[in-house]
């Protein structure tokens, strides 16, 4: 498996999660000591999209197009 399919991968399981996580929200909340933020979480997840979408850029080709003068 190449590095762009593993990264498409778990971006497709990331948005997902967001999916889920924005059809189903659940209240964030604190239980003996642990704080559990859905927010942040999101946030987290968002960023992971981000990261997946900015390697799958730099898996990309690119073509440069250029001109030689004598």
């Amino acid at each position: 498996m190449s590095d762009a399919t593993s990264i498409s991968t778990i971006k497709t399981q990331t948005l997902a999660l967001i999916v889920d996580l924005t059809e189903n929200p659940k209240p964030s909340y604190n239980i003996d000591g642990q704080s559990i933020s859905w927010g942040s979480y999101l946030k987290q997840l968002q960023d992971m999209v981000v990261f997946c979408n900015e390697q799958l850029a730099n898996e990309a080709p690119v073509e440069v197009i250029s001109q030689g003068y004598t």
